[in-house]
């Protein structure tokens, strides 16, 4: 069996977002050679500062493409931008056989026609007023100047039909799509065209992308079929939704992995999240991309809109976190609390940092309130802390004199000498400690907070300290 040969075509306009690399991510798994075409014809909008970082983002969350540019600067094999000539070969054999002509509507009448076709019920589709023009009128208007763009010339009673490997048999009419434009008026390239001249030249056979991309497939096929070059197979992915239903955007929930990748994601929270929208795995444990790759069955796509929620991918994080190497978790923390945390306690702050954190600003607060003196209690915690009385924290202080080493017999004679039991036992001491009523085990505490500051907290709440 030859090999799937996929690939994933951005546009350098932006940085790449949830649903950007879930493309990404069904593309690289869906197939046996992974391809990256930059898609750069918006030569106003495209930008080689983000065609870097999306490079960055792909290599972040392991996606490296087996065929396609290594760096930013543009070349012809895989920047569209640089392709003009072999766009502009194809482009004269469709005229050549007539399936091609040049339309002079302006944009205005264009406007116009579509207006009256919806007042009258019908479908905006082009007249066809180019369509039939002399080829003396053709060049008299091209000698006066007039722009025009190309149009696909497509039969009437034509009938495009395709076996789609998401949701099945699909069948367009010729009289629906109409002759559509496939060079515009100032020379550049439609984006069907390309994209489909590039994926027969490149030799993809898998084409994965949103459903949103559905409509262009019969035009990409008869494209294609025209110019007598072979054609992919089609995938067309559920698109993503937030978790108020609408599409996804920065409003419900919506990041760059750039932005996931500064916050503190691991890779592999990402990844298994994005592999799991809108396709179904048996398990639910944290999975490496070879196990993702083994996993992935196109059939196992789903057609109805996958949804986004945050908390989905706050789970896999925890689980890439408590399953980090304690190298990979250390060099994941700021540099400014791995300068706080001592030597002695660096493996019990990573250990805590697994049971309680996903995120390093998290573990910063942490490293904080074990290492330093930088705690400040809240209104409501001191409160809390206050409401068990002076007795308390003397006694407190007595047992942990006579046990700075030992919590379990720290806690035992700290019962015994105050009577306190419970949340009245525990609430009080953890908020004295940590400025917070949750969090690590008060056992995991006691152990990394040098006696000399445990001894001045629980001072804070005695007469003496006043």
């Amino acid at each position: 069996m030859s090999p799937i040969k996929t690939r994933f075509a951005p546009s350098p306009t932006g940085l790449i977002h949830l649903g950007n690399a879930r493309t990404a991510l069904f593309s690289a798994l869906g197939g046996d050679v992974f391809v990256l075409r930059i898609e750069d014809t918006d030569l106003e909008r495209s930008r080689a500062e983000f065609v870097a970082e999306l490079m960055n983002d792909l290599r972040w969350l392991g996606l490296d493409w087996q065929e396609g540019p290594r760096g930013a600067e543009p070349d012809p094999d895989w920047y569209q931008s640089r392709r003009g000539e072999i766009y502009a070969t194809y482009y004269r054999i469709l005229e050549e056989k007539g399936l091609a002509y040049p339309c002079f509507c302006t944009p205005l009448e264009l406007e116009v026609s579509r207006k009256v076709q919806l007042s009258s019920g019908r479908p905006p589709r082009y007249s066809g007023r180019c369509a039939h023009l002399p080829a003396d009128e053709v060049r008299r208007r091209h000698e006066e100047g007039l722009a025009a763009t190309l149009r696909f010339r497509v039969p009437k009673d034509r009938v495009v039909e395709f076996e789609d490997e998401v949701r099945g048999p699909q069948r367009f009419a010729g009289e629906d799509i109409g002759d559509f434009i496939i060079r515009r008026a100032d020379g550049s390239p439609a984006f069907f065209f390309c994209n489909a001249i590039d994926d027969a030249l490149m030799g993809i056979t898998r084409v994965l992308r949103g459903e949103d991309h559905l409509t262009n497939t019969p035009r990409q096929l008869m494209i294609l079929a025209a110019l007598d070059l072979p054609q992919p197979r089609y995938a067309h992915i559920s698109l993503i939704v937030g978790d108020d239903g609408a599409p996804l955007s920065k409003r419900n929930g919506s990041r760059s992995i750039k932005q996931l990748r500064e916050e503190g994601y691991f890779p592999e929270a990402v990844v298994n999240m994005l592999a799991r929208l809108g396709h179904h795995y048996d398990g639910a444990e944290l999975l490496g991309l070879p196990a993702l790759r083994a996993g992935f069955d196109i059939r196992r796509l789903g057609r109805s809109p996958a949804r986004f929620d945050v908390s989905h991918l706050d789970h896999w994080q925890g689980l890439a976190v408590r399953g980090a190497a304690d190298d990979t978790l250390w060099h994941w923390l700021h540099a400014e609390t791995r300068a706080v945390v001592p030597d002695a306690h660096r493996a019990g702050f990573l250990d805590l940092v697994r049971s309680n954190c996903l995120f390093p600003k998290q573990a910063d607060a942490w490293a904080r309130i074990l290492f330093t003196d930088e705690l400040e209690l809240a209104a409501d915690i001191a409160a809390v802390a206050q409401a068990a009385g002076e007795a308390f924290y003397l006694a407190a202080i007595d047992a942990a004199t006579e046990s700075p080493d030992d919590f379990a017999a720290f806690l035992a004679g700290l019962k015994r000498r105050s009577g306190a039991k419970g949340k009245h036992l525990f609430l009080p001491l953890r908020a004295a400690l940590t400025g917070s009523l949750d969090g690590p085990e008060l056992a995991k505490i006691y152990q990394m907070l040098d006696k000399p500051r445990l001894h001045r907290r629980l001072a804070e709440f005695t007469y003496e300290s006043e």
